[in-house]
């Protein structure tokens, strides 16, 4: 009897699972991103353990399935063919006696290094930051040191280490975020760890034995609060040339408020990592307020650099932005690319390609004067825009797009000729009173004499990105009623079109 009642009730869970996610209301909550990937409830921040195998992309986070704050962090897990459609599935990693589950990465033990494997498939090992609230309490130093889980049936379930954790603390308050990759010349395992406001690097032969080998930082980058979230790998730009990308995450201090993504270009000889760049250069991922922790995919296809970041801000406002069963949502995947500008390297990024099959309808825009405003879509909440101005014929001082509503709410893209930089300005998007930082204007410096944009705009967020990804900015905004509306504007003079496309875009939850 007990064993039919208890099939009776998955079952009848199973149709009230299934009934809720084909309902109507689905995924349609008020400021619910359509096509953004965000948890079905409950906190959400960081990505962590971005990895492929076996055609899938894993998609672990930070997460609190309780509610809708920051609380005992666990992983909860998605998956994708795509980069575009996500399949939840059950939550990964929970809470032990050792701490919370904090940021971390996954890699397939191709080699069997660990000695895991039992069968034909790979390990994947997860190596994250365990956080002992209890030392915390205590006050002690010694709060946070690094875990690791494997799993043998491609990420469904996961068996922590008897022996964790593989490397204890000896007493950095902030000693976190490992993102672990094989370094293939030197024939062993290499972990960035966020440490303070530097980064250090631990070697090892089985992800289970680390022995320090070098640290970076110091004296290079931004300072302004702690480093998190290191991310570490090689890249190849298109005169074949090859570098090593530092991301590090900042808490605080980023170049437009709050916290921020900062990178650095240069050298790695499987231990120690030299600055190509003097060590007061700053170079930023983004240039938004609302892209922070961002990591890539271990092992993508093609030795692809597929980035994904979390859609907020630590400075103030994570926790009270106004969603109501989930917080938080990522970014669109991003593919990275290295590119020569003069005589340094930078990253740029754009969509990756699968985001194109969400496009559901498309209107092209010819060339076209602006002397204010033009209204040039009156439909699509959900929408990508692609515009390529003339700058070199346009006079005005300021142009740009609008996306407006009925209510007069309103958030602007431009170009400043004069100050030579492009802005997002949300200071008129909505409900900000949450948060006294969070009405402001974001800029990035835009020396280039073109001015070609792919803006992809959500019920509550906007991705941009200038001149081939060059330059990218991620905000949030939270306006009473969706903008519907969406003008070409000019300021001070006309401003020349020379093409454009606006695309609706389809919503990724069914």
């Amino acid at each position: 009897m007990k064993k039919t009642f208890t099939i009776f009730l998955f079952l009848s869970t199973l149709y009230f699972n299934l009934l809720y996610a084909q309902s109507n209301g689905y995924y349609q909550e008020k400021y619910r991103p359509q096509f953004h990937f965000t948890p079905e409830k409950g906190w959400m921040n960081d990505p962590n353990g971005l990895v492929y195998y076996a055609g899938e992309y894993h998609l672990f986070y930070q997460h609190y399935p309780d509610k809708t704050v920051w609380g005992p962090m666990h992983w909860g897990h998605a998956i994708s063919k795509d980069l575009v459609h996500w399949e939840h599935l059950p939550i990964a990693l929970f809470p032990d006696s050792l701490g919370y589950i904090f940021s971390g990465s996954i890699v397939v033990d191709e080699k069997n290094t660990t000695g895991f494997q039992t069968g034909k498939e790979k390990p994947l090992v997860a190596i994250f930051t365990y956080h002992d609230m209890e030392k915390e309490k205590a006050g002690r130093t010694d709060r946070e040191s690094q875990g690791i889980a494997y799993s043998l049936d491609k990420g469904r379930t996961w068996t922590k280490y008897s022996a964790n954790p593989v490397l204890p603390n000896k007493g950095d308050v902030d000693f976190r975020d490992p993102k672990v990759f094989w370094h293939e010349q030197s024939q062993h395992w290499v972990m960035p760890l966020a440490v303070g406001q530097h980064l250090e690097l631990f070697t090892s032969p089985n992800l289970k034995d680390w022995t320090f080998a070098s640290s970076f930082g110091e004296n290079d980058g931004a300072h302004g609060g702690v480093w998190e979230c290191p991310d570490f790998f090689p890249i190849k730009a298109a005169d074949g040339i090859e570098k090593w990308i530092l991301i590090q995450n900042i808490g605080r201090g980023a170049i437009n408020g709050g916290s921020g993504t900062q990178y650095f270009v240069g050298h790695f000889d499987g231990k120690t990592f030299k600055n190509d760049n003097p060590p007061g250069t700053t170079l930023w991922l983004d240039y938004g307020a609302d892209n922070y922790a961002g990591v890539t995919w271990f092992n993508a296809p093609n030795k692809e650099r597929i980035y994904i970041g979390w859609m907020s801000n630590w400075d103030d406002y994570a926790q009270s932005t106004p969603t109501s069963t989930w917080r938080s949502g990522m970014t669109v995947p991003r593919k990275l690319s290295l590119y020569k500008s003069e005589d340094e390297y930078k990253l740029s990024q754009l969509p990756v390609y699968q985001f194109n099959t969400l496009r559901n309808s498309g209107k092209m825009i010819g060339k076209m004067e602006i002397n204010s405003e033009i209204e040039i879509d009156n439909q699509h909440i959900y929408k990508e825009l692609i515009l390529d101005f003339d700058l070199e014929k346009s006079s005005a001082g300021e142009l740009g797009f609008i996306l407006r509503n009925s209510k007069n709410e309103q958030l602007v893209f431009g170009y400043d000729k004069i100050k030579k930089e492009v802005f997002i300005d949300r200071t008129q998007a909505g409900i900000s009173g949450f948060s006294e930082k969070f009405p402001k204007i974001h800029s990035a410096p835009m020396t280039d004499k073109k001015l070609k944009i792919r803006a992809l705009i959500d019920n509550a967020s906007i991705e941009v990105f200038v001149n081939d990804g060059k330059i990218a900015m991620t905000d949030l905004f939270f306006p009473n009623e969706y903008f519907t509306k969406t003008f070409l504007y000019a300021k001070g003079g006309k401003a020349i079109l020379k093409s454009g496309n606006i695309y609706g875009l389809k919503r990724i939850w069914k």
